[in-house]
């Protein structure tokens, strides 16, 4: 028996490493994350398009989920499941807690309680719930990945928005595929016309280059207050901890249009570009190479810009592809 003890806590351990191993990759391919504000749908994922068939979740931002009123369903929110072990709360939890300790200590052949009888015991069921979790997790992302893209935002693409082919040719209005977003908060369609495309593309270098040459002040004149908060917060970390983050040579090679819309006297889109770039992390006393490359890499993101009705559009949102 002695075997089989040591048996589970090699096990255990290499559980450890695995979610560790997991995490620690999982945090390096966000990293920056998805943050910033879509106004009223912030929260709502943007129209597919052959540049970014999928877009990550929004995760940091100043705008508050709206909440459905008491009594009704809000959009895209679906009713919570019954019965004992679907309830939310102390119960659910509780049961679900003794239920699983219960069934591991019948696996290990100690009685349906003796999962609970040592703190061992209770890390190792611990243990044993998140690597379940983290696996999943990856076979759903995974799963989503191999799902085929459709382009369905209907939008222009960037490289088709050229000014100097069609000068006076406006491009069509989001929405005209069959998947386009509802209108929130009142949000009328916007029609861009090539001119905003080149703003959008110049954006890109103007905002990355701000960034890498760490001219906070640069910075506010091409996005909103909160974009630059969370760029002016990645900065200060790169500070203490004595990096410097380099983007250099950016070049848009595919975007698209996913949605144009308007709330009250803002007009937003959301366009999703892929570019290349240099980036790279350096120590920033010795130039030593901590993070990234010296030679391109590929990215796409979804950048959403904002202005005021006649004004000039500025950053708004990130999100990432």
């Amino acid at each position: 028996m002695s075997g089989f003890w040591n048996f589970r806590y090699i096990l255990g351990g290499l559980a450890v490493l695995v979610v560790l191993a997991v995490t620690a990759v999982d945090a390096d391919a966000r990293r920056g994350g998805s943050f910033g504000s879509r106004g009223s749908r912030t929260y709502t994922a943007p129209p597919a398009t052959q540049t970014a068939p999928n877009a990550a979740p929004i995760n940091r931002s100043i705008t508050q989920p709206q909440t459905p009123r008491a009594g009704s369903v809000g959009q895209g929110t679906a009713p919570r499941a019954g019965g004992l072990f679907n309830r939310g709360g102390f119960m659910g939890g509780l049961m679900a807690g003794f239920l699983g300790a219960g069934l591991l200590g019948l696996l290990f052949g100690g009685g349906f309680l003796s999962g609970l009888s040592s703190f061992a015991g209770v890390l190792g069921l611990l243990i044993q719930i998140v690597l379940v979790v983290v696996v999943a997790r990856l076979l759903w992302a995974w799963w989503q990945r191999r799902q085929p893209g459709y382009a369905t935002a209907g939008g222009p693409s960037l490289r088709d928005a050229n000014p100097y082919e069609r000068p006076n040719a406006p491009q069509p209005a989001y929405g005209g595929g069959g998947s386009a977003a509802p209108m929130l908060g009142g949000g009328d369609a916007i029609e861009l016309t090539p001119q905003d495309f080149d703003v959008f593309e110049k954006r890109l270098s103007d905002v990355l280059a701000a960034f890498s040459n760490e001219d906070v002040v640069k910075l506010r004149a091409f996005a909103t207050p909160e974009v630059v908060s969370y760029l002016a917060e990645e900065l200060n970390d790169n500070a203490s901890r004595g990096l410097v983050n380099t983007v250099s040579d950016v070049k848009l090679l595919q975007g698209d249009l996913a949605e144009a819309w308007r709330e009250g006297g803002t007009e937003y889109a959301t366009v999703a570009m892929r570019y290349s770039s240099v980036d790279y992390t350096t120590q920033r006393a010795t130039g030593q190479l901590v993070d990234g490359s010296k030679e391109p890499v590929e990215r796409t993101e979804l950048w959403t810009f904002m202005r005021s009705h006649g004004g000039d559009w500025i950053l708004s949102a990130i999100q990432e592809a």
